[in-house]
């Protein structure tokens, strides 16, 4: 059942206690971990659940052993991301890993994408945006909120309106993004 709930400050602070583990996990292999996704931006409600993106080099078996060996669950039905229109449709250039948080812990959604990718600019140039614009954010809670309250028991509906509602976003963020020079080394700076 998707529920949107009102942003929790405690949120960042569970990010970086799951970053410090993954970092242990994955070390050398992991370039970057950030934090994405709705939790990731003050004020906006989101479902409870912490996005974690961790950069790699080159997406490599060891990865999904290393997860898998502390529990972590991998999700091999799910290998790409939601292509925005207008953008190149090569499927790797939008491959990535997915694994959800170990039994009985705290829910999360670790996504591990390749540096320099777009699927790995994506969610930090949202993430961003949407972190400059509070009136888009806010405008997102409420798209998200109807979402859940007409498909709260329809992934496949709530995903559907959601992510071409988030491609117009996309389109605004990318010119945003040049208009402020922004850049995935920048876009660390402001964490």
């Amino acid at each position: 059942m998707i529920e949107i709930c009102d942003y929790n400050p405690a949120w960042p602070q569970e990010f970086e206690s799951i970053r410090a583990e993954l970092q242990g996990i994955l070390d050398e292999l992991a370039l970057h971990i950030d934090h994405i996704g709705s939790t990731s931006v003050p004020g906006l409600g989101a479902k409870d659940v912490i996005d974690i993106q961790v950069t790699v080099r080159e997406m490599v078996p060891e990865i999904v052993a290393r997860m898998t060996a502390d529990g972590y669950q991998f999700r091999d039905d799910i290998s790409t991301d939601h292509l925005p229109c207008g953008e190149d449709p090569d499927p790797r250039l939008w491959a990535k890993y997915y694994f959800m948080q170990p039994p009985g812990r705290r829910r999360i959604h670790v996504h591990v994408r390749k540096q320099g990718s777009p699927n790995q600019r994506y969610p930090l140039l949202f993430r961003d945006y949407l972190r400059s614009h509070p009136n888009a954010a806010a405008t997102v809670e409420r798209i998200k909120r109807a979402l859940a309250r007409y498909h709260a028991d329809d992934n496949v509906a709530y995903y559907a309106i959601k992510d071409p509602v988030y491609d117009l976003i996309w389109d605004a963020a990318q010119e945003w993004a040049v208009n402020t020079s922004w850049n995935l080394d920048k876009c660390r700076s402001l964490d």
